[in-house]
């Protein structure tokens, strides 16, 4: 299934299938990737290098990619972007949102370097963006949650409050309220990506406040940890979290990037790169569900998979009308859907939280 244009980029038909590797050594595009977190995170930074792998396996020879960890968001950033351009490297993916001002200063003064930058909103000649529907899933969580939670309390952990984050709140609890009007969801932000004591603190105070669910949007497995040592349940973040919380996990929002790191590399040595934005969600294989855990029961199975089908196939859209914010204004009238424009700048967040 090909992946689909927001704003001009329009990517090939067939995903990997129709990828053929060019192998010339003398012409070996050496690739990077930077990392706000550890690849051991099994989390945000182990599927993105998880797609890393799935482009060296692929292309073999006409390719040499690596990645550096731990990168700081700021002028660390900037520091490692001119390394690795010094080193060789002609294409860089940098996977964060607080990657993106460095990504184009440093674009504008190597041009040559084709530059990828996730889940954030500048483009420039040289440098595309890309992002995934987290939200999708956040919304067959909520839809799960809404139906197992018996205190109608879930917790939430959150990095920061910048619309990537506050939309999937948002799907998460307007899906929850759908099956139980009365559903709250507490939220603790971190102001961190990856910062496994505060998470696993955040976790606890939720669950001594009363949530019986736990959920979040880290980079670490800290908040699945927990909430298997307190035995509740929860939804893995980024990755299937089921070895960490095998008893936990209900299931998991799963980022699948290898489609879009096959494609864009193969442009790449096509000579066929250009810049763009696209915004990839389940219609493209990019957002996966990760197998059920025990916790699930026939109904909330069944709830799960017809909310999935109903996302695919737009028949379920999470942001429509109406919806109240925190203090009961409509945000959005009946009859209406937000717009992706609109669910890029939410900086609101809904009623419920």
């Amino acid at each position: 299934m090909g992946l689909i244009s927001r704003r001009g980029l329009v990517a090939g038909a067939g995903a990997a299938a129709i990828l053929s590797p060019r192998a010339h050594a003398a012409d070996k595009l050496k690739v990077a990737w930077i990392y706000t977190g550890p690849v051991a995170d099994m989390g945000y930074t182990f599927e993105h290098d998880q797609g890393r792998q799935a482009v060296q396996a692929h292309f073999g020879d006409a390719v040499a990619t690596h990645y550096v960890e731990n990168v700081a968001e700021g002028p660390d950033c900037e520091r490692v972007l001119r390394q690795l351009i010094e080193g060789g490297d002609g294409m860089i993916f940098s996977t964060s949102f607080g990657f993106m001002n460095s990504v184009i200063r440093v674009a504008r003064q190597f041009p040559e370097i084709k530059f990828e930058q996730a889940t954030g909103y500048k483009t420039a000649a040289n440098v595309a963006e890309y992002n995934l529907r987290f939200y999708q899933g956040r919304w067959v969580c909520g839809i799960v949650a809404g139906m197992l939670s018996k205190s109608g309390v879930a917790g939430y952990v959150a990095a920061y409050p910048i619309p990537e984050v506050i939309m999937g709140i948002n799907a998460f609890t307007l899906a929850a309220r759908q099956v139980n009007p009365a559903f709250r969801v507490k939220v603790i932000f971190i102001n961190n990506w990856v910062d496994p004591g505060k998470e696993a603190d955040a976790a606890k105070s939720l669950v001594d406040q009363g949530a019986d669910i736990l959920t979040d949007h880290m980079d670490s497995s800290a908040v699945m940890q927990m909430a298997e040592q307190r035995g509740i349940l929860g939804f893995g973040q980024s990755a299937d979290r089921s070895k960490i919380a095998p008893h936990a996990q209900l299931t998991a929002i799963i980022d699948n990037w290898a489609p879009y790191y096959l494609q864009r590399v193969q442009a790449a040595l096509d000579g066929t790169w250009k810049t763009g934005s696209v915004w990839l969600g389940m219609k493209e294989g990019m957002v996966k569900m990760a197998p059920y855990g025990p916790g699930m029961t026939p109904a909330t199975t069944a709830a799960a998979n017809k909310a999935q089908a109903g996302l695919i196939d737009g028949s379920v859209q999470p942001f429509a009308g109406p919806i109240a914010d925190q203090s009961g204004t409509i945000r959005v009238p009946a009859g209406t859907i937000m717009t992706d424009a609109e669910v890029l700048k939410m900086d609101w967040l809904v009623q419920g939280t």
